[in-house]
This record gives C-alpha cells, sequence and structure tokens, in this order.
C-alpha cells in the first residue's frame, strides 16, 4: 500500500536537452516546424486520397490509413514535448498522464508498424499476380486488416503499459528524454523489472521483427517479379512505387529496432532521445514528402487539386 500511495503521489520532469534556453528555443522551433509539416503533409494526403476518385484503391486506402496515424502518433509526444522544451522540463507530468501517452504511443506506432507490413503484403500481391489482384485485396479484406492492425496494436499497449506501471515508482522522478517512452520510464521504477524486459521485447519482435521479416522476403518475390516485366516504363513505375514504401520502413524499422531490440541493460539514454527525434518528428513529416515525389499517380492527384 504505501508503495501505491507513493507512485500516486509522484509527478515525472523531463530532462531539458540542454541548459541553455537558446538552444532549447531552436529546438522548439525546429520541433515546431516538423510537427506543423505532418500535419499538413498527413492531412494533405489523407483528403487527396479521399477526394480523388482514382485513387480508391487498396494501396492509397492503406496510404490515407497511415497518414491518418501518423497524425495522431505525432500528436501524442509532439504538444507536451514543445512545451516542456519551452519551459526547461518545468511542466510536470502525472504518473496516470504518463502511462496515458505511453499507451498512445506504443498503441499507435504498433499499428503503424503493422500497417507497413500490411502495405508491403498489398504491393506483392499487386506485383506478384496482377490479373488476381482486385480478387484477393477486396475491400473487406482491405477493411479487416486495417482493423486488425488497430486492434493487436490496442492489446499490445494495453498489457505493456498496465504492466509497467504496475511496478512501484520512488525517489528519481526526472525522465531522460521528452515524452514517456517505455524504457526511460522502466528505468525508474525500484522493483523486479524482469518480468516487463521480457514483455517488452516480445512485443517488440511482435511489431518490428515479424512484420521486417515479412516485408524482406515480399520484396525479393517482388524484386523478381519486377525484372520480369518487360517494358521500362513498367519496371519503372513497379519500381517507384515500391522505392517509396521500402524508403519509409527502413528508416521506421531501422530506428525503433536501434532501440527496442537490444538488452534494456545496454539503453543508453542520450542516444535513445536522439533516435527517438527521427520516429517522432522526423519520420512523420518525410512519409508525406517521400510517398508524393516518389508515386506518379499522388504526384498527379495533388497538382490536379493545386489546379
Amino acid at each position: 500500500m504505501g508503495d501505491e500511495n507513493r507512485t500516486i503521489d509522484i509527478q515525472f520532469h523531463f530532462h531539458p536537452f540542454s541548459p541553455i534556453l537558446e538552444i532549447q528555443i531552436l529546438i522548439f522551433v525546429a520541433f515546431l516546424l516538423m510537427y506543423i509539416g505532418s500535419l499538413i503533409g498527413n492531412a494533405t494526403i489523407f483528403l487527396t486520397v479521399w477526394a480523388e476518385h482514382s485513387l480508391h484503391t487498396p494501396m492509397y486506402f492503406f496510404l490515407a490509413n497511415l497518414a491518418v496515424l501518423e497524425i495522431f502518433y505525432s500528436s501524442t509526444v509532439a504538444p507536451l514535448a514543445l512545451v516542456n522544451l519551452l519551459t526547461m522540463g518545468r511542466i510536470p507530468i502525472s504518473v496516470t498522464g504518463c502511462g496515458t501517452q505511453m499507451f498512445f504511443f506504443v498503441f499507435l506506432g504498433s499499428a503503424d508498424c503493422i500497417l507497413l507490413g500490411i502495405m508491403a503484403y498489398d504491393r506483392f500481391v499487386a506485383i506478384w499476380d496482377p490479373l488476381r489482384y482486385t480478387l484477393i485485396m477486396r475491400w473487406q479484406l482491405c477493411a479487416q486488416l486495417a482493423m486488425g492492425a488497430l486492434v493487436l496494436g490496442f492489446i499490445l499497449a494495453l498489457q505493456l503499459t498496465a504492466l509497467i506501471f504496475h511496478l512501484p515508482f520512488c525517489g528519481q522522478n526526472r525522465i531522460t528524454h521528452f515524452y514517456c517512452d517505455v524504457l526511460p520510464i522502466l528505468r525508474l521504477a525500484c522493483g523486479d523489472t524482469r518480468m516487463q524486459e521480457a514483455m517488452i521485447f516480445i512485443v517488440s519482435v511482435i511489431i518490428l521483427t515479424l512484420p521486417f521479416s515479412l516485408i524482406s522476403i515480399s520484396y525479393v518475390f517482388i524484386v523478381g517479379a519486377i525484372l520480369k516485366i518487360r517494358s521500362a516504363e513498367g519496371r519503372h513505375k513497379a519500381f517507384s512505387t515500391c522505392s517509396s514504401h521500402l524508403t519509409v520502413v527502413l528508416l521506421q524499422y531501422g530506428c525503433c529496432s536501434l532501440i527496442y531490440l537490444r538488452p534494456s541493460s545496454s539503453y543508453n539514454p542520450e542516444m535513445g532521445r536522439v533516435v527517438s527525434v527521427v520516429y517522432t518528428f522526423v519520420t512523420p513529416v518525410l512519409n508525406p514528402l517521400i510517398y508524393s515525389m516518389r508515386n506518379k499517380e499522388l504526384k498527379d492527384a495533388l497538382n490536379k487539386g493545386r489546379a
């Protein structure tokens, strides 16, 4: 009971990037511009896909879902991070608030990674068996796959967050991060964390290793199928469509794997914070740019909207 009362009373504080206010303001401006860019870019992709009838295909359905996920995902982290940058980490967050942020971060981040795996499967079917593509990727299946990503992400996030915040927190309450990430919070717990560390590894394998393995296998077959395409224009279009997805995959999975697929004992808070910037601020703003620049159909629809 004493540990529970101590945990409830604790408020966490985020450690600033720098003790110098001017540097904090520069980081604030950079983060704010990236956040606004991600909101505008992903909203533009979603609205373009929704409004343009020619983009009502499974590939763009999943892309629109990814754009919406990115908006909510970055909004889980960015507002509180921006406030704490300006206040030098003086604004505290309660245990309940921290747990809520962690839940939505893991939930939306997991769904995002799973959806990237689904998008690879969609490209595999489109290139490997184009004649039966519309029969295989029916709208009912697309909706089920998108919903499945959300449901699996929700279940994993709920279990992991509940397990971590079941631990007692006492003493040190300064988080060496800019949001309530799993490993920095786990380092503040004063109980036995072996079960939580095992759960983090299991979740990481489910949302990182398994989808990335499926994506890698899919792209082996995709490249083989593309090389069989006789026309140079057809090969270029197929490579262009897949390369945009592959770029996003490498950014997302690469950075996340650096943090979560390592033993908890080897976690470096400073490196973790820097790498986290990539998949919480950089990737959400790059995704719309990568897809719009590398995808001719989407680029044409965006140009049509401007005209």
